[in-house]
């Protein structure tokens, strides 16, 4: 039968392994990933940013394993949106993926706004406004033009990003040789610093360091191309989680001893001046160049991605598709949305800062793994046969703990999202005449104990 299937509808090959999946996801996080949000981070957590990226890494763990595991049944369908709305309900998975532009959209705004800040350093005659409307129509043009970083690219990019770790942790390791802490309390000062340690501080902090994480999801949507997918999908999304988390919390507690003051000469590229008293002017320049390469890069994909997000939205009709579910017949990309994007990018970057753009993009984010965790509550312990321990308090775990972060995001941010949230519940109402209709998403089939296609496929 397979194979039949297979000559008439060719489809994905399963060819990547546990280790090639593993390396997939660190390379769409970036090995980097901690050192742009350092300076924001040390700020919003009173220095205690290792504390913050465990925190974080604790809940991303929990929600890499409700990720894992709802890949099995939706093996198609990676995405949170798609999750709620077909496990829960159409209505919530509407809630979320509302909830997910706000995601989507903000990482090219900060993107935008990190870069900028990096090539100020290189050349400050330049003012930011010039530098910012040079990346979002950077952004936009790649994407209008169809251009995407292959994964061969991401790997050497993320490889001379290896590369830029290990001298900054060299330097930084000889730095602190010749000018150690002071006594015990100095080592342990990026954990626990009795004179402003606070749990909302720290709270405030770890739902600002979820950033680090994000991304991990992405693994989700290779189900199709993996050996074995219900093993390897969620080891590899929760092995991601755990690299990363560690790798993180080396680059930040070695940064926070070089430099243990909270203060920076620019907060958004504070890492490369903690670099630069490391190593040395060519440190900061080089970690500087390695990361704005590496932001240009992730702001690529991430222009891209808000862009698809809101072409999968409109193609299931939950925004209008007239406008988000064309595709340029020349292209085949929805340009509509890659334009639309960088407009909004553009007019961020000249009102947020990166910090606060790095709150909202987290608090689209969490609502996303909000909705991964209780789909798999509802999908594994509450309809599930097996209704067992782990099938009870893993996910809502994930759920409390995912929450318990957003509610520790500023207010500014929690402002602007609900508002985002609340446009989005009028939205929908008036789709669906105050709700008396339902929301008019396209059916996807649960994908769930079926190793082989039916014999016929329903349309």
């Amino acid at each position: 039968m397979n194979s039949q299937l297979t000559d008439k509808n060719p489809g994905l090959r399963r060819v990547l392994t546990l280790p090639a999946l593993v390396l997939y996801g660190i390379i769409l996080i970036q090995p980097t990933a901690p050192m742009p949000l350092f300076g924001a981070a040390a700020e919003k957590a009173q220095g205690h940013v290792v504390t913050v990226i465990l925190i974080g890494m604790v809940a991303m763990l929990f929600t890499a394993i409700s990720y894992g595991r709802m890949a099995n049944v939706y093996p198609s369908s990676g995405s949170a949106y798609a999750y709620v709305s077909r496990e829960i309900h159409p209505a919530l998975g509407y809630f979320v993926g509302w909830g997910m532009i706000f995601d989507y959209v903000m990482n090219p705004i900060i993107c935008v706004i990190w870069a900028s800040k990096a090539a100020m350093n290189f050349v400050p005659e330049i003012p930011f406004a010039a530098y910012a409307v040079f990346f979002a129509v950077l952004f936009t043009g790649m994407n209008l033009r169809g251009i995407e970083a292959s994964s061969r690219t991401n790997g050497i990019i993320a490889t001379g990003l290896g590369v830029v770790i290990v001298l900054f942790l060299g330097a930084a390791v000889r730095y602190l040789w010749l000018q150690p802490p002071d006594g015990l309390a100095g080592w342990t000062q990026p954990f626990y610093d009795p004179k402003t340690f606070s749990f909302p501080v720290v709270s405030g902090g770890a739902a600002l360091a979820v950033l680090t994480y994000i991304g991990f999801d992405g693994i989700s949507t290779l189900s199709e191309e993996v050996h074995n997918p219900r093993r390897n999908i969620l080891l590899a999304t929760v092995l991601v989680c755990l690299i990363t988390g560690v790798l993180a919390s080396v680059q930040v507690y070695t940064a926070q001893l070089v430099w243990p003051e909270t203060k920076f000469p620019d907060t958004d590229t504070a890492f490369c001046y903690v670099a630069g008293k490391a190593g040395g002017q060519w440190l900061f320049m080089t970690v500087n160049l390695a990361l704005l390469v590496a932001t240009i890069g992730s702001g690529s994909g991430a222009h891209l991605g808000a862009g698809r997000l809101l072409y999968g939205m409109g193609r299931d009709n939950a925004i209008p598709s007239r406008f988000f579910a064309a595709v340029n017949p020349r292209t085949r990309i929805p340009s509509n949305n890659i334009i639309l994007v960088g407009v909004v990018t553009l007019i961020g970057a000249f009102t947020l800062t990166y910090s606060l753009g790095a709150e909202l993009l987290n608090f689209g984010a969490l609502i996303a793994f909000m909705g991964v965790n209780a789909s798999a509550f509802v999908h594994y312990f509450l309809r599930g046969a097996r209704k067992t321990v782990c099938n009870f308090l893993l996910p809502l775990l994930g759920f409390i703990v995912c929450f318990y972060l957003w509610y520790n995001l500023g207010p500014k941010a929690k402002i602007a999202g609900l508002c985002w949230l609340a446009a989005g519940v009028l939205y929908g109402a008036w789709r669906t005449s105050f709700f008396t209709k339902p929301l008019p998403f396209a059916r996807i089939e649960n994908d769930e104990e079926q190793p082989q296609p039916p014999p016929s496929a329903k349309s």
